[in-house]
């Protein structure tokens, strides 16, 4: 059977080009609703899922998404890996925007969000050392390159928690750390998608350098879109090339089993509810 690849779409990405036998799937999970309805379909003869974050026509900011809800409906709809497009402000002066990050590392700078599917009676601690499938970004970074689109191998993404967006003396406290981009939904997806068994890879693409940079004031809002519509071609081009290549990969990671010695909790003590909640995630292992 083929793997089935989930796609989050960004600012800018609200819809998908090409699916054939498409469906649109609406999800009630048990962590409340999802951004959207979750838009099934085949790209390329594979089978793929495609949600837009911050749903269609971009209701939602980044400080009241569900991401449990998201990430649990990918899950329940067979998604076994997930290619998120995020857009970004570029710490670094040789990221310029219109440039994408393959990101290997996160920083937290979030505060009011929930990050995790347990709780309430079930204690569990995966390993986020390392918290991208490195098999699925080194997959994406090659194709991109391949598609002629500007890739930078690695790079350290610093999740604010928005929706404002930074001040000038916090930006250059972030450079200062060393991050190479900002921007305000990716981890706790990762972090989700982790706990889920799923692989992610984030693909972080640049609209602007963020307001460290001392020209930031002479960009324009035109300018930004008109980066922000170039990425979004970009992105789309990526997925369509990556659908094939990822669905032959073989599974070799250890993404699939990241819950596997994760869970504290004696089962014995699991109440009931607290399994229903979780049986997507965790019933092959109680």
């Amino acid at each position: 059977m083929a793997t089935t690849i989930g796609v989050i779409g960004g600012s800018g990405l609200y819809e998908l080009e090409g699916l054939a036998n498409v469906r649109e799937v609406q999800l009630s999970t048990p962590f409340g609703h999802p951004s959207d309805s979750y838009i099934c379909g085949e790209l390329q003869g594979v089978p793929m899922v495609f949600l837009p974050r911050h749903g269609r026509g971009h209701r939602i900011p980044p400080n009241e998404l569900n991401f449990r809800a998201n990430i649990w409906g990918l899950k329940k709809l067979g998604v076994e890996r997930i290619l998120s497009v995020s857009a970004v402000g570029s710490m670094r002066e040789d990221i310029a925007p219109g440039d994408f990050v393959a990101i290997d590392q996160f920083f937290d700078r979030t505060r009011h969000r929930v990050d995790t599917f347990f709780g309430d009676g079930v204690v569990a601690h995966v390993m986020f050392a390392d918290p991208v499938c490195e098999d699925l970004r080194r997959e994406v970074v090659a194709t991109g390159r391949a598609l002629g689109q500007v890739v930078h191998d690695r790079g350290v993404y610093v999740n604010m928690e928005g929706p404002q967006f930074s001040t000038r003396a916090e930006s250059r406290i972030y450079r200062s750390w060393g991050v190479d981009v900002i921007g305000m939904t990716n981890l706790q997806e990762a972090q989700l998608a982790r706990e889920a068994e799923l692989c992610d890879t984030t693909s972080a693409r640049a609209t602007d350098y963020d307001c460290w940079h001392e020209a930031h004031d002479a960009v324009t809002v035109e300018q930004v879109v008109a980066v922000m519509t170039k990425n979004v071609g970009n992105a789309k081009r990526l997925v369509a090339a990556l659908a094939p290549k990822v669905a032959a990969m073989p599974r070799s990671c250890g993404c699939g089993s990241a819950l596997k010695h994760a869970i504290m909790t004696a089962k014995d003590k699991i109440g009931p509810q607290a399994r229903l909640r979780l049986d997507l995630l965790v019933g092959k292992y109680l």
